[in-house]
């Protein structure tokens, strides 16, 4: 499939309400459960997310489009979340990702792109030269493997209780390495 601006935002817009809808009220032993060790539950991934509508996907867009003489991007940091979320809801958390993402899509559709502007350099911090199409396309694939990742979580909460199931389930068995 090749990118498409338009059905990337449609994409990215529907993640706020897919996830409230998953998520939004469920007791923490849903919401806070792991795979394993220093992994992500539910409530850090939506966490995870905002960080990326804060400090990743717009402000490096930006950079792009600023077409200064030095494109780099930032480091992202994987786990601000940690220390910036303590204390509190989920709910307040599904609240501020819709907000934010809201007003992040208004913004890039604001900047009406064209197919030149999309193929604009910035340089990726571990993976070098990168276009503004790739960066979006990535936004994009980024949230799908959150998604899948917080169902994962979830599911695999279940494994020792659905008994001879666990072959035809492999939501519980294709990833077997917990990882966030």
């Amino acid at each position: 499939m090749d990118f498409d601006l338009e059905l990337a935002t449609q994409a990215l817009a529907r993640t706020p309400a897919t996830l409230h809808t998953l998520l939004g009220d469920l007791p923490d032993s849903w919401t806070r459960a792991v795979e394993g060790p220093g992994t992500f539950s539910p409530f850090d991934v939506v966490g995870h997310l905002i960080d990326g509508e804060e400090t990743d996907w717009i402000p490096r867009a930006r950079i792009i489009l600023a077409q200064g003489p030095d494109p780099r991007f930032e480091p992202f940091d994987r786990f601000r979340h940690r220390s910036r979320n303590v204390g509190r809801t989920l709910n307040s958390l599904l609240a501020e990702l819709s907000q934010l993402r809201s007003a992040n899509l208004d913004l890039l559709h604001s900047w009406r792109l064209t197919p030149t502007t999309l193929e604009l350099p910035g340089i990726h911090p571990t993976l070098g030269r990168v276009t503004l199409r790739e960066l979006l396309a990535s936004w994009v694939v980024h949230d799908f493997g959150h998604l899948a990742q917080v169902a994962r979580v979830m599911a695999k909460q279940y494994r020792d209780t659905v008994g001879p199931w666990v072959p035809f389930l492999p939501v519980l068995t294709d990833h077997e390495a917990p990882r966030s």
